[in-house]
């Protein structure tokens, strides 16, 4: 069991690892956003009902899928569940029905609202040390 300095120091080390990652966190919901809503416009090929791109759709997948893993990390464990969903969606070789979305649009919102919320939370503006790092990883 952990004793109260030992968590204080970890919550303060997630606190700046959050403050560090945070600008790859939000561009990675900024590409959920612009994704759900190309899902959304309708396209005039035939072959494809929406003008989200096959690029897109990829780029959105693991986005998705990299949120997932980094928001349980920070305890945002309904952040995780909303991205797998958005992930197995955007996995679909055929891509998302654009009848979906605006559930889409709404997931995205509700990361985009989870991320903010957990800024919100902390007490100081955490900066990183230079020695405290990933384990050699530069992206969460």
């Amino acid at each position: 069991m952990w004793d109260s300095t030992q968590q204080t120091a970890l919550e303060q080390a997630l606190d700046r690892l959050w403050v560090r990652f945070l600008p790859q966190i939000e561009e990675r919901v900024t590409i959920l956003e612009s994704a759900a809503f190309a899902a959304g416009q309708l396209s005039a090929n035939l072959l494809s009902p929406s003008r989200l791109s096959i690029d897109q759709r990829k780029a959105a997948s693991a986005a998705a899928h990299q949120l997932a893993g980094t928001l349980g990390t920070f305890g945002l464990t309904q952040g995780t569940v909303l991205a797998r969903e958005l992930e197995a969606v955007y996995s679909r070789e055929c891509g998302p029905d654009p009848a979906l979305a605006p559930r889409l649009t709404e997931i995205a919102a509700e990361l985009r609202a989870l991320i903010e919320s957990r800024g919100d939370q902390l007490g100081s503006d955490p900066a990183p040390t230079p020695t405290e790092g990933t384990g050699g990883r530069s992206d969460p």
